[in-house]
């Protein structure tokens, strides 16, 4: 059984840094593509980045936080990371990481297992 447990979530000023961290259990995650999601009050959830399976270098992130946001993954920890810079209000969220049984990255939201989230927000 799948398990996916994000962490590393908090308060934050604008401007700051985190680093999410997503540490999946039941399957590893270098062969899978992994992608983090984000939910604000009051709106649909949306894409944040993706990354494909190790066998490809490919990552998408989303317009609004490309060149500030990171995704990475340690195969050797089964973990997945989301490192966030210079941290808008506008990304307070819940941040949510997910992973499929496809090797591609891309900008879908169509995966087959979710975490429970971690909430970020950043205060003005």
């Amino acid at each position: 059984q799948v398990q996916l447990v994000e962490s590393g979530g908090g308060l934050v000023q604008t401007g700051d840094s985190l680093r999410l961290s997503c540490a999946a259990s039941g399957h590893t995650i270098d062969t899978y593509s992994m992608g983090w999601f984000r939910q604000a009050p009051g709106k649909e959830r949306e894409f944040v980045c993706s990354i494909a399976s190790s066998y490809a270098d490919i990552y998408y992130c989303e317009d609004s936080v490309e060149g500030r946001f990171t995704i990475s993954r340690d195969n050797a920890k089964n973990t997945l990371y989301l490192q966030m810079n210079t941290l808008e209000p506008e990304d307070t969220a819940v941040y949510y990481c997910a992973m499929r049984r496809v090797i591609w990255a891309d900008r879908g939201s169509s995966y087959d297992w979710w975490g429970r989230g971690t909430q970020v927000t950043v205060s003005s």
